[in-house]
């Protein structure tokens, strides 16, 4: 329940859970610093790892030594470094030539649904993602870690030739929650400074959300009710915060997060997500600050056997 005063008094209503995950863990140690402070000071429940960054040893420490974080896998199959060889890679996922994986989102749907021929099936390429996801899991439980959900790097598994090898791997690895990337319309209300820009292919993508319950429940997952922050990904700050915790309805919703410390470290990724690191750190503050806001885990997810997905 959450109770709010006005000026007649107390009133109660219903409200939700709200997982706050922070996206990124391994990227930089100044990432992770942001991750584990935030942790400790009660405002984050759950973080996904990168199995193969630049300071993902220094994540798993810190992951090992934080029992009440929740960790899940943060598959990346763009932009970045793969666990298997590119020789182990067919038809290709990661370029033979530099070992690392499309630099972009356009560049990998157009490996991803190009045409098909000798070189390449669609099968190929699904057996492909499968077996990097299955290797970026197996490595992060080597060293102690037990997943608790997935999700992808730019959210990539909202599309159902992602989705379903993903899904496939997870639940060998006895993974069964998985990240629901789309953000609802009332979220996207209390977003207004989002530019049109980002709000437009936001709202678009948004078509594929039948079709990603339909796999996530055919493959025996759970999920949360969608996505916060999205829209506001490069731009959360406390204002935007605020308005999301105020307008959250009942139900399970994860706010997504990039929350770090730009630092020399940043400097040397390559990503749009560099002054905004330290504005979102800051800005999950605020959270703390509404403690009639019910912080869940995605452990919840895992065990509360209400949130199984429904198909409308």
């Amino acid at each position: 329940m959450l109770r709010r005063g006005n000026a007649c008094g107390w009133y109660t209503r219903t409200v939700g859970r709200l997982i706050v995950n922070a996206d990124d863990f391994g990227l930089t140690r100044g990432v992770n610093r942001a991750i584990a402070e935030l942790h400790r000071s009660g405002v984050l429940a759950s973080a996904t790892i990168m199995a193969n960054a630049a300071a993902t040893d220094d994540a798993i420490n810190l992951a090992l030594q934080s029992p009440t974080l929740a960790v899940g896998c943060h598959v990346v199959l763009l932009d970045g470094r793969p666990v298997l060889s590119p020789s182990q890679i067919i038809p290709n996922l990661a370029s033979p030539r530099t070992g690392c994986f499309r630099p972009s989102l356009s560049k990998f749907l157009l490996w991803l649904y190009g045409p098909t021929g000798r070189r390449s099936s669609l099968e190929d390429r699904s057996s492909a993602i499968e077996a990097e996801t299955a290797a970026q899991i197996a490595l992060l439980h080597a060293r102690g870690l037990r997943l608790t959900h997935i999700d992808t790097h730019k959210h990539v598994h909202m599309f159902p030739a992602v989705l379903r090898p993903v899904l496939r791997a997870a639940r060998r690895a006895g993974i069964r929650a998985v990240r629901n990337p789309f953000e609802p319309a009332w979220s996207r209300r209390a977003t207004p400074h989002a530019s049109l820009l980002r709000r437009i292919p936001v709202t678009l993508l948004h078509r594929l959300e039948p079709s990603f319950l339909r796999i996530v429940a055919e493959e025996g997952f759970k999920t949360t009710d969608g996505c916060l922050g999205i829209l506001a990904t490069g731009n959360l700050d406390a204002p935007t915060v605020r308005s999301l915790s105020q307008s959250l309805p009942s139900g399970t919703w994860e706010l997504v997060t990039h929350p770090g410390y730009n630092d020399e470290d940043l400097a040397q990724v390559r990503t749009r997500l560099r002054a905004s690191r330290d504005t979102e750190r800051l800005a999950l503050q605020e959270i703390a600050l509404h403690s009639d806001v019910e912080l869940a885990g995605f452990t919840a997810l895992a065990e509360n056997g209400t949130l199984d997905v429904r198909i409308s």
